[in-house]
């Protein structure tokens, strides 16, 4: 098991993180995605390591940047 925390910006919504939940669920091995409106923290638990790249792919396909990536 594996968690690690992205920050993403832009989310203003509930919408917005529905978005972000939905895109990074979707990539293979990741088995809980948690976002924070307020925060823009991502937390994303996994099988096991991930590559960050897919993450950031995810969150940009939700229509979102990460931060310091």
């Amino acid at each position: 098991m594996s968690t690690a925390t992205y920050t993403v910006k832009g989310m203003t919504c509930g919408h917005c993180v529905s978005s972000v939940k939905e895109e990074v669920s979707e990539v293979a091995g990741v088995t809980n995605v948690e976002v924070d409106l307020a925060t823009g923290l991502l937390t994303v638990d996994s099988d096991g390591p991930i590559d960050t790249a897919k993450i950031v792919a995810a969150v940009e396909e939700a229509g979102y940047e990460m931060a310091n990536q």
